[in-house]
């Protein structure tokens, strides 16, 4: 029985929305200096104390999405959010919740049969004038699988041509805009370590100069390793290492690539070199699931079977791939982590005040949104710190699988503030999509049993289409609007 214990108020003089504010999300509240910084820190660190095994509750729990009608439509938003919001709405009209027809079922079979396969390069698609440290992509001339859909298959055979036209035709300056635009939509596989490259600014746009800067920086990364990493049994930096030493076993355990010794040391190295070289924040748990996406985008275009890295039964990493490859993965790796990582430093500096700032953001951001699903919240005294705080400092990787995370940061990559300001919205379209869900259960613990264990298992970059949608939409109608829509 629904208790008739009435919501929580939210004091006004908190409020991210108050007239005349500026504090809304994206646009971080100003604390008083008079105010205790010390309180709120030791507070903060007392609640990440009694969550530290949050990273380590069951990975991987999926289920199909749906979207809910309480998001305002803001009119016109972004073409591609917009195409992917009305294709959604017209299938869900199109077929009945029960439909059970012959035709149904096969469609579904095939699609649960294929949901992980990555389509294959076609043989007449001609990879440009391929360029030394930069090998073919993946699935050109390889075994990956190919969708169930021929039209699927010609669609996305359309998409890498776009892509290849875009990086490698024409002239040797790359048009970045065109390529942003295209990639907000999802990269394919084949192509994606090059694109990634460019939007992480590992590369530049002049694709004659791609040789000699990635030669530069992975020197530079092998510097560092040799300067650095020799300190790690040092008594300044051997807690450091000591903590990344234990960290590491434990990441993705449900994929035995990342428990290959070798692969195990390569990501130490990444995460040890990149602590000493930011002293303000240094390691903190939780980011070293940040790593496993550009680990593995990277070494796939080295793997002639790319599905095989993700496997249950993945080939040793040293038997597939060369040792001056996997230096040069390493070193790619390293640069994409650190680009991510300069854009939310504050997420993890003393007390994590980034993370701290977003998550009263988005507190604020669903009362406003959905006040039915923030009240049910409060009545139940749920903080969401005590959900939240993992979704933003791991940026969902353990609420969604691999493949589902590339097509996440395929988007954020391209959005301004992507893995910060974006992610909030990203946030609350998560969260909003299992609304219906969450208000049946009538209790604190089966409330928090969900928040913590979403089933997502069956998710696919499908779903993820919409979910980066809805967060557009939602960042379209509220970013920089104080007062719009505050009753």
């Amino acid at each position: 029985m629904m208790s008739s214990q009435p919501a929580t108020p939210v004091p006004k003089q908190n409020s991210l929305w108050k007239r005349g504010s500026i504090n809304v999300p994206g646009r971080p509240k100003l604390k008083s200096a008079s105010k205790s910084k010390a309180a709120d820190a030791d507070s903060f660190q007392n609640f990440t104390e009694s969550v530290s095994d949050a990273w380590d509750i069951g990975d991987d729990e999926f289920c199909n999405l749906s979207i809910g009608d309480m998001i305002i439509s803001p009119g016109e938003v972004h073409s591609a959010a917009l195409s992917v919001l009305e294709s959604h709405k017209q299938s869900t009209l199109s077929v009945k919740p029960n439909a059970c027809t012959d035709a149904g079922k096969a469609e579904a079979l095939q699609r649960l049969a294929m949901k992980d396969a990555v389509p294959r390069l076609p043989d007449h698609v001609i990879h440009p004038k391929h360029y030394p440290g930069f090998p073919r992509p993946i699935g050109q001339g390889s075994t990956a699988v190919r969708t169930s859909s021929e039209s699927e298959t010609s669609s996305e055979a359309l998409r890498i041509q776009k892509f290849q036209t875009i990086l490698f035709e024409g002239s040797s300056s790359i048009n970045m805009e065109e390529l942003k635009k295209l990639s907000w939509s999802g990269v394919p596989s084949a192509v994606r370590p090059d694109v990634w490259r460019l939007l992480s600014d590992y590369v530049p746009p002049n694709r004659d100069r791609w040789e000699s800067v990635a030669t530069k920086k992975r020197e530079e990364y092998w510097n560092y390793v040799e300067n650095y990493y020799k300190t790690r049994s040092d008594e300044q930096n051997g807690e450091t290492y000591r903590q990344i030493h234990i960290d590491i076993p434990r990441m993705a355990p449900l994929m035995p690539l990342f428990q290959q010794p070798l692969v195990q040391e390569i990501l130490e190295r990444i995460l040890f070199i990149w602590a000493i070289r930011h002293p303000a924040s240094g390691y903190v748990q939780g980011i070293n699931d940040l790593v496993t996406p550009f680990f593995v985008v990277f070494i796939s275009e080295h793997v002639e079977r790319c599905l095989e890295l993700t496997s249950n039964s993945p080939p040793n990493v040293d038997k597939v791939v060369s040792a001056e490859a996997l230096r040069s993965v390493e070193a790619d790796t390293f640069w994409g982590f650190s680009h991510l990582l300069s854009g939310i430093q504050d997420h993890y500096t003393f007390a994590q005040p980034g993370i701290q700032k977003r998550i009263h953001q988005l507190a604020d951001l669903v009362q406003r949104v959905d006040k039915t699903l923030h009240a049910h919240i409060a009545r139940h005294d749920i903080d969401y710190l005590q959900f939240a705080f993992r979704w933003m400092n791991n940026l969902l990787t353990r609420e969604l699988s691999l493949q589902c995370t590339l097509r996440l940061w395929d988007t954020c990559l391209v959005e301004p503030q992507g893995f910060g300001l974006f992610y909030l919205y990203i946030c609350a379209a998560f969260l909003f999509h299992w609304r219906d869900e969450l208000l049946r259960q009538m209790d604190f613990q089966s409330l928090m049993l969900l928040l913590q264990n979403l089933p997502t298992k069956d998710w696919t970059p499908k779903e993820i289409e919409v979910l980066t949608a809805e967060a557009y939409r939602l960042k379209y109608v509220f970013d920089g609007a104080p007062n719009h829509l505050a009753k």
